[in-house]
């Protein structure tokens, strides 16, 4: 098993994809620790199929719209699990309006705290730790959005290149206390956030055809990567953004 021994905490792991890197990750033998906001029945659910696994597992509830819920809680998470060895912050939102001009500067304050400023506090934090024990894998689920611009979401594409930036800073900054930090830029996802899209044939036909594989991404094909990059199978992995889109970035030139 990849991750024997290891402890993991995953954020916004009570459905989609960050439930398939939980329960991924405990699969392979880490003890996994899982934070959440709202759907306390999600979290259940993913805690049960940990433990299902025969691995340890814990609850973290925060809402990072206001992100002095994010401080202090790596601490929490470590003084009840032991240790953090892993870290993925999945957990996010998106806000969207006709046009940027029409967003209100709390929604995009909402998306910014969700998705930047509360990965970067938890990242930071787990950091600190993971220095001193000379080793740990930071994994920032981003988006292709972290480089293709989307009318209307001016908030979620600024946060999403924005912990890309953070991703590659603190990689260059952790490498010399065996500290790897990646992160995982997802397409098109089957997820409870694109199901809308997904049931609506017209917009469903419209996305597809953007996506040279013809498909929305799979939450385990996602898992999978994390799964790799949170191992030392990429041990000598840091500072990248990996793409699993189905070739969308190749389609608009961004490859």
């Amino acid at each position: 098993m990849r991750l024997e021994g290891k402890i993991a905490f995953v954020t916004g792991a009570d459905s989609g994809i960050g439930r398939a890197i939980a329960l991924t990750f405990a699969r392979e033998g880490a003890d996994v620790a899982i934070h959440a906001f709202g759907d306390h029945r999600g979290a259940e659910q993913t805690l049960h199929a940990i433990r299902a696994h025969g691995r340890r597992g814990e609850v973290f509830e925060a809402d990072f719209t206001d992100v002095s819920a994010a401080e202090g809680l790596i601490e929490r998470v470590a003084a009840a699990m032991g240790r953090i060895d892993v870290l993925v912050n999945n957990a996010g939102m998106g806000e969207s309006a006709p046009t940027s001009m029409e967003a209100t500067t709390d929604s995009f304050v909402r998306v910014i705290n969700v998705d930047l400023v509360a990965p970067f506090v938890l990242a930071r934090d787990a950091a600190k730790r993971m220095m001193g024990q000379g080793s740990g894998s930071i994994v920032n689920i981003t988006s292709v959005h972290q480089e293709i611009p989307q009318p209307g979401g001016a908030a979620y594409c600024a946060a999403k290149g924005g912990l890309g930036m953070v991703t590659r800073t603190l990689a260059l900054e952790l490498a010399a206390h065996g500290v790897r930090v990646n992160a995982i830029g997802p397409g098109m996802i089957a997820t409870p956030m694109t199901t809308s899209t997904l049931f609506d044939p017209e917009q469903a036909e419209e996305s597809l055809a953007k996506i040279p594989m013809g498909r929305p991404g799979e939450v385990q094909e996602i898992a999978n990567v994390a799964l790799f990059l949170a191992s030392d199978e990429a041990s000598y992995v840091t500072g990248s953004s990996f793409f699993a889109d189905g070739g969308l970035r190749q389609k608009v030139g961004l490859a």
